[in-house]
């Protein structure tokens, strides 16, 4: 009994002795009880079914979580490998093509899109490829002002084609002349797509996965199939007068646009961060010019580049994008200078759910000049 009592001391002072030498475990421990204190909070007061929570370091997961339910109906849990719908995060991987087909020479940024759709109207003479990517061409949103299902020249509940809706584009009046203004556009996004199906030959989800997805091993991202059995896949939820919805139905070719409509999860989103501090997929130069803010007209700057929102939170340099679409909305914010990002997922649609107030207060936890910023 002596001999064991003697162990047992041996043991505790051992670990005593760990946990000065490595104080950062008790810190890393606190923090992550801190995040997880926080997301919850959001997680009732927004009133969302589930979210999926991860936080990269220098390119690798400190922190991957799931809370509240992927599936209310079946009482599924979330889980770090659930895959939720992107919304618009889905336009970074869309700018990121076109410039793979800019660096091999396969288009220009300052090429005048009717080089590749003839059939466009006069009203598009002036609009350039950069225009699509900077939401800068005047080019109508086809969701109408408010963006909402059933709203604007657009049929969800109907199936188009490409060219169904090149032409029902053409035939919108324009907003402003290009480069005028900044005012978001998902039909921009919709033609970037048709653009590198153009000039590829390949529907741009194959391009997105031949060229992006598959070599850096994102397994769970793909575009949007409700047919397919998709293993991990969380449901997608409303708020309709107080009481929770299942998302509303979209037709199927609608839900494979440029704009925003793929599947993935916290740690395809881990790789995809990885990757943009390295050259895998682009030269440095090219990633600069995406995360540049966009010039208009009159010499003014717009804080967005391509595919990503470009600015700055008390100091620290920031990149991010918001998602929403069909009872999801996401946030991707990469505070690239402190090489932090956080992903929120939520499976609540974009009148109720805030997934960039809970990246920031996350983030803030990380970084606490943040919190700062967020209290003034």
């Amino acid at each position: 009994m002596r001999m064991v009592c003697k162990s047992l001391m041996l043991i505790f002072l051992l670990l005593a002795i760990a946990g000065i030498a490595n104080p950062q475990i008790a810190v890393d421990d606190a923090v992550s009880a801190k995040v997880d204190d926080v997301v919850r909070a959001q997680l009732r007061k927004q009133k969302i079914p589930g979210i999926g929570l991860g936080v990269t370091r220098d390119g690798k997961i400190i922190k991957a979580t799931g809370y509240g339910l992927a599936n209310v109906e079946l009482n599924v849990s979330v889980k770090p490998e659930s895959i939720f719908q992107t919304g618009s995060v889905g336009k970074q991987f869309t700018a990121t093509a076109v410039m793979m087909l800019v660096e091999e020479g396969k288009l220009g940024l300052d090429d005048k899109i009717t080089k590749y759709f003839p059939e466009a109207p006069a009203a598009w003479k002036a609009v350039t490829v950069r225009h699509l990517l900077t939401h800068t061409s005047g080019i109508a949103d086809y969701g109408g002002e408010e963006s909402t299902m059933g709203k604007g020249v657009v049929n969800f509940r109907q199936d188009y084609t490409e060219d169904d809706l090149v032409r029902i584009f053409s035939a919108m009046p324009m907003d402003f002349q290009p480069g005028e203004k900044w005012k978001y556009s998902n039909t921009g996004y919709v033609i970037l797509g048709v653009l590198i199906h153009r000039v590829t030959g390949k529907f741009y989800g194959d391009f997105l996965q031949e060229r992006i997805f598959h070599p850096l091993g994102m397994t769970s991202t793909r575009i949007i199939s409700e047919v397919d059995i998709i293993p991990g896949r969380t449901t997608g939820y409303r708020l309709l007068k107080g009481e929770l919805k299942n998302q509303e139905w979209v037709s199927p070719s609608l839900n494979t646009t440029a704009d925003g409509a793929l599947y993935t999860n916290v740690y395809d989103l881990a790789k995809w961060d990885a990757a943009l501090y390295t050259e895998k997929l682009l030269k440095k130069a090219s990633f600069d010019q995406m995360w540049t803010p966009v010039k208009l007209n009159n010499g003014t700057n717009y804080n967005y580049g391509f595919g990503w929102g470009v600015q700055e939170a008390n100091g620290h340099r920031l990149l991010a994008h918001d998602g929403a679409w069909q009872g999801f909305t996401m946030n991707i914010s990469r505070y690239v200078d402190d090489r932090l990002t956080i992903v929120v997922f939520t499976n609540l649609d974009e009148n109720n759910s805030r997934p960039a107030a809970i990246a920031r207060a996350v983030a803030a936890i990380y970084i606490p000049a943040l919190a700062i910023s967020e209290k003034k």
